[in-house]
């Protein structure tokens, strides 16, 4: 049996760990290292990439975990903010529509999809099936999927599968697949008197009028909590040189073609937007890269004698510091002596009487700071060095991107730094 208690799979995992670009960590102990352990799925593996900064935290014995979360980024907070969530959304949305509506039994004030669509709206807010079009368009436009199939085939049951299928089908064309919406066509099918009674109507009345206070609600609360809603995707990184070139960052590691090619493997659909999961996954590049080389700080390979100048210093005096220490980035400082900004022959190509008039925000860190979480920073196009400043904001290092590169180049091994 190929399970993880296996030694061995454990073995032939173990071989292959040199040949992936990410090390992997096994979740299962191997045989005889635990008495009574049971041998889990080999799917149980998982990728190990964090800083160490933020060291991983052991997984606790199944026997006292509270809370185990099935999605990935889960938190107990995040769960718990949920469920305040659905329950200011529910209740408003039914209390805002018997408003609207008046009361009666003949009314239905909150049709039931209403309860799977705030678990989306509230518990996985990034999904792409949780967002405003997908919940208002797949509720309406399923539920009058609903009422048509069950004009035309007086069967329930055989309209009930039809009544969902064609739900399903219209979603996908219209870009607002949402689960709760083969709900609200099967309740269009077989609601009885009620529904019959609305006609045409209902999939807007109470249908898509629930769909719209709900979102309008979702959208109120993760303003309020400050959560990214409708999600984003991060706009995808761009040569800043306005060259046909991919941007630094983009030339090394997997590319677009290698997720659409991983994608077209597995044969599967997943709930996460594609710029999300390429997003992610040169995150995790990243954090593999920062726990390699995680003993390497900020203050280990920082600048200590920093060149920097006055705010109400005259930009040509900038401009001849730049030139005479051959650099690109030069710190200005206010009054007390703490970092204001930065400036460089950018900024020196505009007219101002005063550094301070035409300085950039600056990029900075701290000695303390794992030396390759600078790598995004630096390879972003922009900025050409960090400042690294104290509690008090003032100046103690600069790392610009040659000492990253030395730092880089010292921290490969010596068969691959060998040219």
């Amino acid at each position: 049996m190929w399970t993880a208690g296996n030694p061995a799979v454990h073995a032939l995992l173990q071989g292959l760990l040199p040949f992936w670009p990410l090390r992997f960590v096994c979740d299962f102990p191997i045989a005889g290292e635990r008495d009574g352990a049971s041998a889990v799925s080999i799917q149980s593996v998982r990728v190990s990439g964090f800083p160490m900064s933020h060291p991983q935290k052991p997984v606790p014995d199944g026997r006292f975990r509270i809370f185990a979360p099935i999605l990935a980024g889960a938190t107990l907070r995040e769960r718990l903010i949920a469920c305040v969530g659905a329950l200011i959304g529910i209740g408003l949305t039914g209390l805002i529509s018997s408003y609207l509506l008046g009361q009666g039994p003949h009314l239905p004030l909150i049709v039931a999809p209403m309860g799977a669509s705030a678990v989306l709206l509230f518990a996985v807010p990034a999904s792409p099936l949780a967002q405003p079009w997908s919940i208002i368009g797949g509720n309406t436009i399923s539920a009058l999927v609903g009422i048509l199939t069950a004009s035309v085939i007086h069967d329930p049951v055989i309209a009930s599968g039809v009544g969902v299928s064609l739900a399903i089908a219209a979603m996908s064309l219209t870009r607002c697949l949402h689960p709760p919406g083969g709900a609200a066509a099967l309740t269009a099918v077989l609601g009885g008197p009620v529904v019959a009674g609305w006609g045409l109507l209902f999939p807007f009345v109470p249908v898509g009028l629930n769909s719209c206070i709900l979102v309008a609600l979702g959208l109120l609360f993760h303003k309020l909590g400050r959560r990214n809603y409708p999600h984003v995707a991060a706009i995808t990184a761009v040569n800043t040189h306005q060259t046909a070139d991919l941007p630094a960052s983009l030339r090394v590691g997997f590319r677009e073609e290698d997720l659409d090619a991983a994608l077209a493997a597995f044969d599967e659909t997943f709930d996460i937007e594609r710029g999300d999961l390429s997003r992610l996954l040169q995150q995790v590049e990243l954090q593999a890269t920062i726990r390699t080389h995680g003993d390497i700080s900020c203050a280990d390979i920082m600048s200590r004698d920093v060149i920097s100048i006055d705010a109400n210093a005259d930009p040509a005096d900038a401009r001849e510091l730049l030139l005479k220490h051959n650099i690109r980035t030069l710190p200005v400082t206010d009054e007390n002596g703490r970092l204001a900004g930065t400036i460089g022959l950018r900024e020196l190509s505009r007219s101002a009487d005063h550094v301070g008039d035409i300085l950039s925000k600056a990029a900075t860190a701290s000695e303390n700071d794992l030396a390759f979480s600078l790598l995004p920073v630096l390879t972003d196009g922009h900025a050409h060095a960090v400042i690294v400043i104290d509690s008090e904001q003032r100046i103690v290092g600069l790392i610009s991107q040659t000492d990253l590169l030395s730092a880089a180049a010292r921290a490969l091994p010596a068969s691959r730094a060998t040219i």
